[in-house]
């Protein structure tokens, strides 16, 4: 992968733009989460499909849609990543994540299971954690029953993280913020309960809190069993998309104001409950999916005329 553009922090983020040798425009994300050392923990975040046919109300992904990329510009982004710090390929990090949820929904894109075989056996990484994030479309039941395959022969021990994106328990505000075929909560269910093992890491039901958006936890008890199932609050991040669609944080992102009665009301429902409150820097330098690449998509675009 040729990098075409880097921007961040090397404290918190650097997000990269590249081409792949088939000319595939790509964005992929190394960061830390301070005050934890990179030398503990460090997160790799790429990119799967060139921009997104799910096009979520909130996520700049979903602009112009391209296709898939291969299993090797998968590949490529991460060894790109994982070269630029350990050259020998070794990464000693006690905590190595490479999260599949940069540009594009991972289940789309079949590739990503090739990538997921291909990993332990390339790199020497015993902190090796992937993670997929997922809005569930439909007709891709056959992705997530290979993926269970693939964790329980190769990522055992809690060392894979499964979530799924559902961002509202209501139904018709879900299709709006969603607006493609996706899983109904109880085949989701159903489907997280054939993909979990005794020993795995719970799987996460994500929510981008939103004004407006309904997260109730009977409705997520009527369906998404807690000893399975985990819920992971994040706020809004201030996106292009969020803006045009008028969609605003029910969580500030400073302080985690607005989520007390929502993590109490979890919590007594019997879920695990995690409030990930980023670093508001990352907004500022558009760290948020897809923003990078329209950025310079843009830019190019005004040269050329």
């Amino acid at each position: 992968m040729y990098v075409l553009a880097r921007y961040g922090r090397e404290d918190l983020a650097l997000l990269y733009v590249g081409r792949t040798r088939r000319g595939s425009l790509v964005e992929c994300v190394e960061s830390v989460a301070p005050p934890v050392p990179r030398e503990e923990k460090w997160v790799l975040i790429v990119s799967t499909l060139q921009g997104c046919p799910v096009r979520c109300r909130m996520c700049d992904a979903g602009g112009e849609y391209r296709g898939a990329l291969t299993g090797e510009e998968i590949l490529a982004q991460i060894e790109a990543l994982i070269a630029g710090r350990y050259p020998d390929l070794k990464v000693p990090v006690p905590k190595f994540k490479i999260q599949f949820a940069r540009m594009g929904e991972p289940a789309l894109n079949p590739a990503v299971l090739q990538v997921l075989r291909q990993l332990p056996q390339k790199y020497d990484a015993p902190g090796l954690m992937p993670c997929l994030s997922t809005v569930l479309p439909r007709g891709c039941e056959s992705f997530f029953a290979e993926l269970g395959e693939i964790k329980n022969s190769l990522y055992t021990g809690g060392s894979f993280q499964l979530q799924f994106s559902l961002h509202t328990t209501d139904p018709d505000r879900r299709r709006e913020l969603i607006p493609y075929p996706v899983l109904n909560f109880s085949d989701a269910a159903r489907l997280g309960e054939r993909f979990f093992q005794s020993g795995d890491r719970r799987l996460g039901l994500n929510f981008a809190a939103a004004q407006g958006c309904p997260i109730e936890p009977a409705v997520l008890a009527d369906h998404f069993d807690p000893k399975i199932f985990a819920v992971k609050l994040t706020p809004l991040n201030p996106t292009g998309r969020s803006g045009h669609h008028q969609l605003s944080s029910r969580i500030d992102p400073r302080t985690g104001a607005g989520s007390e009665e929502l993590v109490e009301g979890l919590r007594a429902a019997g879920y695990e409950v995690i409030l990930s409150l980023g670093q508001p820097e990352e907004d500022a330098i558009g760290s948020n999916c897809g923003q990078y690449v329209s950025r310079f998509r843009h830019s190019q675009a005004m040269v050329q005329a």
